[in-house]
């Protein structure tokens, strides 16, 4: 029995989808009931490691859960659940017998990294998020050298991850050049790595039969798009001509953002838009992967995916369906 813990979210759902489709058991552990497989779900928060000994069967445990907002408040939020949660999972999997656990990391450990930073990157994460999530890796490396000639780790590190019923940064780029609405800042010619949704959880599935020892990857499906070109190809698929592409300097979509950062502290609410974000959108973050020399073949090349979450959020009907909201 597969322990997916924070199993209700996006990717937790996407990969139960895919375990049960192989047969495979499993049982998901999450604050928040899952919608797509309740009789799966068992009610269990990382930061409660009572309810983690409850629920945790003794099995594989991959942990998906974390708290990765960019408007986290108060900040301590991602000690406590990225960090403190990620001790209260080691514990636990070492008084039942755990030999497998699967971490979903993130790329923003190596901050606003090189482009081609592999899996040896300098680790600079430029927030709290970033931080402590590097941070709980270190918690589960101490966990497997425990036991090193046992116990296996896989620390899988995803760029941005996309896909159909995902509320994200991607689908709100998405939403806007679909509205005709989208500005570009900057010149659109920094490079994303992405990676859709199904082939992650393939990943993490394939995972399951490495053996003991601790292996880092980044994910990331090939090839890399420019904004210009990614934003181009979201406007064929929707069939979208004519229109010129409206742009602003960098400089001014960061000062739009630092007023709005001003506007969210006097008011105490968040915007789509901060400081923040557009230092994201317009950073290159290009990552390389050693995913292949595991013999992992992605299923779903990232165009298709592309267009398959475009088609399932823009053309087709899908009123009623669960969503996850993700940033």
């Amino acid at each position: 029995m597969i322990d997916l813990v924070g199993g209700s979210g996006f990717i937790g759902t996407r990969l139960a989808s895919r375990l049960e489709s192989a047969g495979v058991p499993f049982q998901i552990l999450d604050k928040v009931p899952s919608g797509r497989f309740p009789r799966a779900y068992r009610s269990a928060d990382v930061r409660d490691i009572g309810s983690l000994r409850v629920g945790l069967g003794g099995g594989p445990i991959i942990n998906l859960a974390a708290e990765h907002r960019d408007d986290v408040r108060p900040l301590s939020l991602y000690e406590d659940v990225n960090v403190r949660g990620a001790e209260n999972i080691c514990r636990v999997a070492s008084e039942k017998g755990v030999t497998t656990i699967i971490f979903t990391s993130t790329v923003a450990v190596y901050g606003f990294a090189k482009p081609g930073t592999n899996e040896s990157g300098m680790i600079a994460p430029f927030n709290e998020y970033g931080r402590s999530k590097y941070e709980a890796e270190e918690v589960f490396r101490r966990w497997q050298q425990e036991d090193a000639s046992h116990r296996s780790l896989m620390i899988v590190r995803p760029t941005v991850v996309f896909g159909e019923r995902n509320r994200g940064n991607v689908y709100n780029l998405l939403k806007q050049v679909a509205s005709g609405r989208f500005v570009m800042v900057g010149t659109g010619r920094n490079v994303k790595s992405m990676a859709y949704v199904e082939n992650v959880v393939a990943f993490l599935e394939h995972t399951l039969s490495f053996g003991p020892g601790i292996a880092v990857y980044n994910y990331v499906d090939k090839p890399d798009l420019d904004m210009n070109t990614l934003v181009r190809t979201v406007k064929e698929e929707m069939g979208i001509r004519g229109r010129e592409q409206i742009r602003i300097p960098y400089a001014a979509g960061m000062t739009i953002g630092y007023l709005l950062d001003l506007a969210a502290s006097l008011l105490r609410r968040s915007f789509t838009i901060s400081s923040v974000r557009v230092r994201k959108f317009c950073a290159t973050t290009q990552f390389e992967t050693s995913v292949a020399t595991e013999g992992f073949v992605a299923p779903i090349p990232l165009a298709d995916g592309l267009k398959r979450t475009i088609r399932w959020e823009f053309i087709e009907s899908h009123d009623g369906e669960e969503l996850f909201w993700t940033e």
